[in-house]
């Protein structure tokens, strides 16, 4: 995906808008909207295309996918910590970056729809189960197994959580209405996917815009963290990929998923779970870099990756 794709272009201008000091804001309920609709549209969809696929078949998988979301964070947190910081900031970096941003993957949806490429009806699936487990390990990372956490009610707010609550509540109502039970409403959650899936970035640029001076305050390493991690972790997702034995468009979204890195759910989670952690620090590692890396550069690299896979 060039800097051509429009929604991309929307991105650019938030950002443009946001280091200009423009007064262009999005009202608080229309980005609530565009994310309600895109969370819905991405769960309703994979929920149509899950009734034609045998469950039972996709256990070896999700478990699969469970295991890749306990595995990152544990392995970008000793990394963090090499790089000097505290280790309840690196236990939330770790947690951000195991978690998984709906908004990427959205991305990756188009621009597999842009360069004509299949893959597998079930991925929103795995995007539903790679938002928790890298939370539960980056607060197990931050506490130590502290006794002072209440993982009950930790474990309720994550679950519960809107993009978790959306995701699944999209695949159980497309799977349970099918394709002709949505007929009457897929004017406004499928065709005009990608124009609220413009609104979406051109807020999101906004918000990156205003993170951008947090990169340059915290040094060298997060900037280099941000851009070298998800490839990294694009790697490990390939190869979990050929573990199942993906498409190479399911390759592609596996390998985007791990690179992403969370904005939404880790964040409120990680706020609630370890106070003393800098927010500061994971927004600008996720959103301000790692977000516009992977839009930008980061979904046309995995795709060449996976294309020049080993077997692939």
């Amino acid at each position: 995906m060039g800097a051509l794709d429009p929604v991309v272009l929307f991105f650019m201008l938030g950002m443009a808008a946001g280091l200009a000091r423009s007064e262009l804001r999005l009202p608080p309920a229309v980005y609530e909207f565009v994310s309600l609709i895109l969370l819905l549209a991405i769960g309703m969809k994979g929920g149509v295309q899950l009734a034609t696929q045998p469950l039972g078949a996709l256990l070896f998988d999700s478990l699969l996918v469970i295991l890749m979301g306990l595995l990152l964070p544990l392995m970008a947190f000793p990394l963090l910590r090499v790089g000097g910081l505290p280790r309840a900031d690196a236990a939330s970096i770790a947690a951000h970056y195991g978690s998984v941003s709906v908004g990427t993957f959205a991305v990756a949806l188009s621009y597999l729809l842009e360069v004509g490429l299949e893959h597998e009806p079930f991925m929103p699936l795995f995007v539903v189960l790679l938002e928790v487990p890298a939370i539960f390990v980056g607060i197990m990372l931050a506490r130590g197994g502290s006794s002072r956490t209440r993982w009950g009610e930790l474990t309720r707010e994550v679950l519960l959580g809107k993009s978790v609550v959306l995701l699944l509540g999209g695949l159980l109502i497309g799977w349970i209405a099918g394709p002709v039970g949505l007929a009457g409403i897929d004017g406004l959650f499928f065709d005009l996917f990608k124009g609220v899936l413009a609104i979406f970035l051109l807020e999101m640029g906004l918000i990156a815009s205003r993170h951008l001076d947090g990169a340059l305050r915290h040094g060298p390493f997060l900037l280099a963290w941000g851009l070298l991690a998800p490839p990294v972790m694009a790697v490990i997702g390939l190869g979990f990929a050929a573990l199942m034995g993906l498409s190479t468009g399911g390759a592609v979204l596996l390998a985007t998923l791990a690179a992403s890195a969370s904005y939404i759910a880790a964040p409120a989670a990680m706020r609630t779970a370890v106070p003393e952690a800098n927010p500061a620090l994971s927004l600008t590692a996720s959103l301000a870099i790692t977000f516009p890396f992977n839009i930008f550069f980061g979904i046309p690299l995995y795709h060449w990756m996976a294309n020049h896979w080993p077997g692939g």
